[in-house]
């Protein structure tokens, strides 16, 4: 068995040939240490059984390979993953560079002791990648909520791997449930559930956190929920974020431009509209 014909198992299961040689390429790296580097030098990897036997297990199972190897990648960091948490994707990436841009501006000085600097409070935090992210690139301190327990498990081994813990912190709660009343916010992001119920999925979604994906009304219910409830914790011109699904630009807009002002919205590389925040009025 060699590379080339574990990654024809994955195109004759029906991957996308592009995406089955990066499984393959991830699967190799993860099980048998086998880089980019040692392919140029014209090694060939050992154990590649391990691989072969990770590969019928993706095929059988339609099991996503960030979670046949425990990790995915999000900007420059490996995090850890597992069915109870969302696979980190590329579209946030855009949320969360945005964000560490405005923090940026927002810090007043470079060195400000931990807990006087930007304070954030990321809802729906699942893996923390959002946070410990965020946490790691600026001086900010950041609050994850979430309302799953085994997700909150997760997102504190990451926060630990990354070795942040005193700067993102993580709590049980349903939304702004547990937040204290005095606890107020100079940024709220979220990437939310905004998946309407009806909606038909791929193999490979059905193995992630139906929780963190399905949203009711429409895919809305969540953005409302927050945007209603966000200016109690937020400080004077804080800044509530937001992920996007395609087609709930002007919807989310809507329900902010209520309480919110100067908002603006991005596109991703493919031009649909991912993004949104503003400022509270």
């Amino acid at each position: 068995m060699n590379i080339q014909t574990i990654t024809k198992m994955l195109t004759d299961a029906g991957i996308e040939p592009n995406e089955a040689k990066i499984e393959v390429k991830m699967l190799l790296e993860h099980f048998c240490k086998y880089t980019e580097k040692d392919r140029l030098m014209g090694l060939e990897p050992e154990n590649i059984e391990i691989v072969e036997a990770k590969v019928q297990e993706r095929i059988k199972t339609r099991m996503p390979v960030q979670y046949l190897i425990g990790e995915a990648y999000f900007m420059g960091e490996f995090f850890k993953v597992t069915p109870d948490v969302l696979i980190p994707r590329d579209e946030t990436e855009i949320l969360v560079r945005r964000a560490i841009d405005i923090i940026k501006i927002l810090t007043p000085t470079p060195t400000l002791p931990v807990g006087e600097g930007v304070s954030v409070l990321d809802i729906g935090t699942g893996s923390g990648c959002i946070a410990c992210t965020i946490a790691k690139n600026t001086d900010a301190t950041v609050l994850g909520v979430d309302i799953s327990s085994d997700a909150l498990r997760v997102a504190l081994d990451n926060v630990t791997k990354l070795g942040i813990n005193n700067r993102a912190v993580f709590r049980k709660s349903n939304l702004f449930e547990k937040v204290r009343a005095e606890e107020k916010f100079d940024m709220i992001i979220s990437n939310p559930p905004y998946i309407p119920a009806n909606y038909e999925f791929e193999p490979e979604v059905l193995h992630e956190p139906k929780l963190a994906l399905i949203a009711e009304e429409n895919g809305l219910e969540f953005y409302r929920k927050i945007t209603e409830q966000a200016p109690e914790f937020l400080k004077p011109d804080g800044i509530l974020m937001f992920e996007l699904g395609i087609g709930e630009a002007e919807l989310v807009k809507a329900f902010m431009e209520k309480i919110f002002e100067d908002i603006k919205i991005e596109k991703d590389l493919a031009g649909i509209e991912r993004i949104i925040y503003g400022k509270k009025l």
